[in-house]
């Protein structure tokens, strides 16, 4: 009967091994995606974030890259644990799995928390940003922002066209005999924006701030599904992790 009970154990130890196995391959992979994430959003819409006046937005961001790096190592330290079967190994990996864990849940918090008050932001301080800071001094990020902001989204200023009118840019003279910048052209050629009209400029209701607020929108959902989704994933591999621990014996010391 002790035989028996001996083999019944190896056996679960073998196959809780695999699965732990898979699990941490299939965890690499998806701490590539958590970091690419990351990166994909400070990165290639880095001007948008300048727009911006919290950085929480950014900070997600940066929680899902620091959470990418740990889980990609946490994957190889898993795999290296599981088949040397130190018990020492494992702990050290469950603790890194809870951390990663509570990383990419308070990356999920955070972009819900901004979800929820993205509106009020951009309505407090998008036209601001946009008309006291466009083509002013030490404001090249924020002019580029703008203007990239414009073009990609065929739209001109904050809330409509004539939001530039306040601009600091066109009260002191500095826009020259353009009404708004030509970024809000059509179709773009040198001081394109003289032309005030409906045929030359993007000139509909609601601006760039609605269309600001759905593109954030939308990678904000992207930040937290990945955040939370992950999380929960890792869920699965603290449960692996501790069953194979129960199931090793106490290592001699």
């Amino acid at each position: 009967m002790g035989a028996y009970d001996e083999k019944k154990e190896t056996c679960g130890t073998i196959c809780l091994k695999y699965l732990l196995f898979a699990f941490n391959f299939l965890f690499w992979l998806a701490g590539g995606v958590v970091m690419a994430v990351g990166i994909w959003t400070l990165v290639e819409k880095s001007d948008y974030i300048s727009l911006l006046s919290s950085s929480t937005y950014a900070a997600s961001a940066y929680i899902l890259i620091l959470a990418g790096v740990i889980v990609m190592v946490t994957g190889v330290l898993g795999c290296c644990a599981t088949f040397r079967e130190q018990r020492n190994l494992l702990r050290v990996y469950f603790v890194l799995l809870l951390c990663i864990f509570l990383l990419e849940i308070l990356a999920g918090v955070l972009a819900y928390i901004y979800y929820q008050q993205l509106n009020e932001e951009l309505k407090q301080n998008l036209k601001e940003t946009m008309v006291q800071k466009y083509k002013q001094e030490n404001e090249k990020q924020i002019t580029k922002a703008v203007d990239k902001l414009q073009q990609e989204f065929k739209c001109c200023g904050s809330n409509s066209s004539a939001d530039w009118a306040e601009s600091k840019w066109v009260t002191t003279g500095q826009a020259g005999t353009r009404k708004v910048p030509d970024s809000c052209c059509k179709t773009i050629t040198e001081n394109c924006g003289e032309r005030y009209h409906p045929s030359n400029i993007y000139k509909e209701e609601g601006g760039c701030i609605t269309k600001l607020e759905k593109f954030i929108l939308d990678h904000l959902r992207i930040i937290g599904a990945v955040g939370i989704g992950i999380a929960c994933v890792q869920i699965v591999g603290m449960v692996f992790t501790c069953c194979l621990y129960r199931n090793l014996k106490a290592e001699p010391y």
